[in-house]
């Protein structure tokens, strides 16, 4: 008995496996699988590229100064007022100097007095009744009193300061009766018709960088305006800390509206050639690594690691990792892993084949096994 209680329960294992596969058949008929994944795709290809470099810089004025005085005087007269532009050697402050103008009357009528003595040795030296000796005397005193005079000129012309250059002055810090030393600002002066705007860029753009080179900048001050200019200068270390180089470019001034001190925006392009460009958005970044979807021709994706270069306007240069005529996905990466099978625009993909069922003699059909 017991025998064939076991007997008869392998019969009824057995035929609830067959009846399980059976089911699993129809299941896999029925749904077909995994399903697709909708997903926008694009072909690239190689396309004309220009990337640029877009730095942040500041303003500086072409010349810049604080004028001050170098001695120490009182202010006679103010000859400027705040804002004004001057041109060079243009007057700005008078300072007194009564005393070193009672020195120049005292001082050229000792040259005076000299060069006259000088005139009546001279002749006296030619009739051979005074020695030379004497005569050379009365050189040395007569240069040293016209030495003197000028000596004093110069003192007075530094009571008068002048602008250096041409240019555009800055507040005005002082009064007449105020007392001036060496170093007290008077006021600033800067030459702004041309401008300098000095800003970083990475070590690896040191080989596309040359002077003359086009740059374009804006600023918030003034949306919509844009202002043209060229690279003037690259600097010749670069910082060790940041790993940049500092680029002066010179730009034009219209309006002296850029003024020394403004944040402007510069935009360096290079020169255009073919790359293989990409949407961002196709662009799966983990950490420092970054893989975009290649699509197969069993319309299954899997990821293809990439080397991104610069990005610009929704776009990114691939350097390694896709050839041209590859296919990626570019919206729906979110849903995807390696081995998905996709479907764009609402078109379903061929579902995965039913594996053959073999035939058994008298023609019953054998499940498969199950993997």
């Amino acid at each position: 008995m017991r025998t064939e209680s076991r007997l008869g329960a392998l019969g009824v294992l057995a035929l609830v496996s067959v009846l399980a596969a059976c089911g699993s058949n129809e299941s896999r008929r029925a749904g077909g699988g995994d399903r697709a994944v909708p997903v926008t795709t694009q072909r690239v290809q190689m396309r004309p590229w220009s990337d640029t470099v877009v730095s942040l810089g500041t303003v500086k004025a072409r010349e810049s100064v604080t004028v001050t005085a170098k001695v120490s005087e009182t202010v006679r007269d103010v000859h400027f007022s705040s804002g004004e532009v001057v041109e060079a050697g243009a007057p700005l402050v008078t300072l007194t100097g009564q005393a070193q103008r009672a020195e120049l009357v005292q001082a050229q009528a000792a040259a005076k007095e000299a060069e006259q003595l000088f005139q009546r040795q001279s002749g006296l030296a030619g009739q051979q009744l005074i020695a030379r000796s004497a005569l050379d005397t009365q050189r040395a005193i007569r240069d040293a009193a016209n030495a003197r005079v000028e000596q004093i000129r110069s003192q007075l012309d530094d009571r008068v300061i002048r602008a250096p250059f041409a240019g555009v002055l800055g507040l005005r810090q002082v009064s007449p009766g105020a007392l001036v030393t060496p170093g007290t600002p008077i006021a600033t002066l800067d030459d702004t018709e041309r401008v300098y705007v000095d800003f970083p860029v990475p070590e690896t753009m040191l080989a596309f960088l040359a002077e003359g080179q086009h740059l374009s900048g804006t600023t918030a001050a003034y949306p919509g305006v844009e202002f043209e200019g060229a690279v003037s200068t690259v600097d010749s270390r670069i910082d060790p800390a940041t790993r940049a180089v500092t680029v002066r470019g010179a730009f034009d001034n219209p309006g002296r509206v850029l003024r020394p001190g403004m944040l402007l925006q510069v935009t360096q392009s290079r020169p255009e050639r073919e790359a293989i460009l990409v949407p961002e958005i196709s662009i799966v970044q983990v950490g420092s690594n970054a893989y975009v979807y290649r699509v197969e021709q069993d319309s299954t994706v899997e990821q293809a690691d990439v080397e991104i270069g610069s990005r610009r306007e929704g776009l990114a240069e691939v350097i390694g990792g896709l050839e041209a005529g590859d296919r990626i996905v570019v919206d729906g990466t979110g849903k995807l892993r390696s081995g998905s099978t996709i479907t764009e625009d609402g078109a379903p993909t061929a579902p995965p084949q039913e594996p053959v069922q073999e035939q058994a003699p008298g023609g019953t059909a054998i499940a498969p096994q199950q993997g």
